[in-house]
């Protein structure tokens, strides 16, 4: 890799302290439209002639939130925004999957039907408003993991904001099994532009399918966002590095009990499983992404295959 790579820095778990009064949290909606064809591929207000950023520093929550108890996660979360902010900037958040409802899905008592109380609309939300608030005032883009409802069903989402605070596009998981049938399942697979390039966004079990990493490297992502909440460890580690190094991109596997990020010469660049800490923060060099001119991606046998 160009250059060095910081290490993970980290904050010990404390008690966690209200947050809503830090954060102006109000039920104030979002002005900006979230409608996924109108926020596709949505620029962080930047100018053609403005420079890519190369090296970017990526947060990552890495705590467990509660089953179900919306108010304690999002107190959960700014605490931990709150310590991270005074020692770092940073230009990319994630949190786990579905961490606002601490992905609800899985208990055993909650039904298909029952997903909607779980469920926020992001334009009206007062927990997206302060997601928002906390994006623009750290000018830092937000991946935000919630239970997403719409006129046409209930999602396991990553809300996606950019430096301003601004909507940029939702992605809904894909791939459907088990619990998470509980959930409507995404129907699209975009990239998004921003001021260090395009990045993608997949959710926990979308990696087990190469074709999810393959699609969105092949649309340009130099770096893939994957909030999760399922199995990670020994079999997981060998995934994401194998997923990074067959496409020559990072992947930030964010999960309750680890962060863990990969690179694209399937080299683990960070991972963490520390119990008593809440968040890691690292340094990467994008310039290292050269999935382009990667012999994996170049040397595709495209007359035989078609993705």
């Amino acid at each position: 890799m160009k250059g060095p790579i910081r290490k993970p820095s980290t904050v010990t778990r404390r008690t966690f302290i209200k947050a809503a009064s830090v954060t102006g949290l109000t039920a104030a909606p979002l002005l900006a439209d979230t409608n996924e064809t109108a926020a596709k591929n949505t620029p962080s207000q930047r100018s053609p002639k403005d420079p890519i950023l190369s090296r970017i520093r990526i947060g990552q929550i890495k705590v467990y939130p509660e089953k179900g108890d919306m108010q304690a996660n999002h107190d959960k979360l700014f605490e931990v925004l709150l310590a991270m902010e005074k020692e770092h900037k940073v230009d990319v958040v994630i949190t786990p999957e579905g961490f606002l409802d601490g992905y609800v899905s899985t208990e055993k008592h909650v039904a298909r039907k029952d997903m909607v109380r779980y469920a926020i609309d992001p334009v009206k939300s007062r927990y997206t408003k302060a997601a928002s608030d906390w994006s623009r005032q750290n000018n830092a883009w937000f991946i935000y993991g919630c239970t997403r409802k719409a006129p046409d069903g209930i999602f396991n989402t990553a809300l996606i904001f950019n430096r301003q605070g601004r909507p940029a596009g939702t992605y809904d998981k894909l791939h459907l099994q088990k619990h998470d049938l509980k959930y409507t399942p995404g129907r699209h697979l975009h990239t998004y532009e921003s001021d260090f390039g395009k990045f993608g966004v997949m959710i926990c079990a979308d990696r087990r399918w190469p074709e999810t990493v393959r699609s969105l490297t092949l649309q340009g992502a130099k770096i893939i966002m994957n909030p999760t909440y399922g199995m990670h460890g020994e079999l997981n580690l060998c995934m994401m590095r194998t997923r990074a190094y067959e496409n020559g991109i990072y992947i930030a596997f964010t999960h309750p009990g680890q962060s863990l990020i990969t690179g694209p010469g399937g080299n683990i660049v960070c991972s963490n499983e520390d119990a008593n800490q809440t968040f890691t923060v690292t340094e990467i060099d994008l310039s290292d992404a050269l999935a382009d001119k990667s012999g994996h991606l170049r040397d595709r046998r495209v007359d035989v295959y078609t993705l």
